[in-house]
Formats: structure tokens, sequence, C-alpha cells
């Protein structure tokens, strides 16, 4: 479990693999407090340490870890996107007793959406997504969102279409300052919104 307050922003050392892919992140969380078959959510994903060390990777020099990611998540999420040098918010599990900053995040993608436009708004960036269908009946004006990982409000609902404002720091310490329109990004509704609806749909079925 996780809460979309992103705490650290990786990068792909290498990627390998057909079919099931293995890919090594170069972290600032120390390899030392990594366990094996640790969670961390990768760009909203989440992935379990399959491996881990520090300094004794060729051509890295500090902490990283591994994981493997399967045909089932490369087909449902972006990381098959992922390249040498590509930026990936990581957030550590959540421990019994830390506090939950942002909201509940399963680290289990929904799809991906599109960033349709960008526009700056004083220091912050206002930017237009468009959601799958079948998802856009759960994102709702000010509900929780989380998108690559990142906690996040939602502003305005149009259809398939929603607005996020993006502040300052949000951009300085996750991927967001350089995302551009055109860009695909792992979505995962609101657990909470996703109960709602599925009351909903079992009163208007009379269940």
């Amino acid at each position: 479990m996780f809460t979309g307050i992103i705490t650290d922003v990786g990068e792909v050392a290498e990627v390998s693999g057909r079919g099931d892919l293995r890919a090594r992140l170069i972290t600032a969380f120390p390899a030392g407090g990594i366990a094996l078959g640790a969670s961390i959510a990768c760009a909203g994903v989440c992935l379990t340490v399959v491996d881990r060390g520090s300094g004794d990777a060729p051509g890295i020099a500090g902490d990283w870890f591994d994981v493997d990611i399967s045909a089932e998540t490369l087909s449902k999420t972006t990381l098959g996107a992922w390249t040498p040098g590509t930026r990936v918010n990581l957030e550590r599990a959540l421990r019994v007793g830390e506090e939950l900053g942002g909201h509940i995040v399963s680290g289990h993608v929904d799809g991906t959406a599109e960033v349709l436009s960008a526009e700056d708004s004083g220091d912050s960036t206002v930017m237009t997504f468009e959601a799958p269908a079948h998802l856009a009946r759960f994102i709702a004006p000010k509900g929780s969102v989380a998108l690559d990982g990142t906690s996040l409000t939602v502003n305005d609902v149009d259809g398939p279409r929603f607005t996020v404002n993006f502040i300052p720091h949000t951009k300085a310490h996750t991927t967001w300052g350089a995302v551009r329109p055109g860009a695909r990004v792992n979505l995962e509704v609101d657990t909470m919104a996703r109960y709602v609806a599925r009351l909903d749909d079992m009163r208007s079925s009379g269940a």
C-alpha cells in the first residue's frame, strides 16, 4: 500500500528480457535498507525487489535495485517504454504509523491516460488528460487520482477529460516537470470511487 507521495526520482540503468522484463533502477534509497521481496511503486506500479546493491554494478556508482515486470503489467502500463535514462517516480511501501499525506494507492494501475495539454498558470502548470472511457466514471471533480504514482487532486472533469494543477514543488520533486503533451502516464483511480460506483450499480440493478 502507498500514499502517492513521491520520495525519490530514480533512473532506469538497464532493461533486459523479452515477454517478462527485468529493469535495474538507480535510487537514492539506501540499498541496505531495501529487503528482497519488498514492494516499491515505480511510476505508480507496485513492483517486487528481486535484487539490490550499492556501488557493485557496472556503470553504477550508487545504490540500485532490480524488479521483474510481467507481460501483463507491460500491456497495462507505460513501463514497456522504459529505456536507460528514463526517470521514474519512486515510493517505498507505507509502514504502519506513518503519515498518510496523499490518499490510499494500491499500485495496481488501471490503465494509461494521455496528456492533451499543459498550460502555465502563474508558477503552476495545469495539465489536461484523457482517460479511457471505462475509467472516466471513477474520476470526479475535487476527487483523488494517482498519475505515475503521484497523488493528485482533480480540478475539473468533462467526459473522459480531466484537469490537474501541478504546483512548483510537485514539478521539482517528481518527473512531472518534464512531462509534455502527447505523453502517456499510468492511471490508478481512487479506490473509494470504485466502491461507490459499484454500490450505485448494485442499487440500479436492484441487487
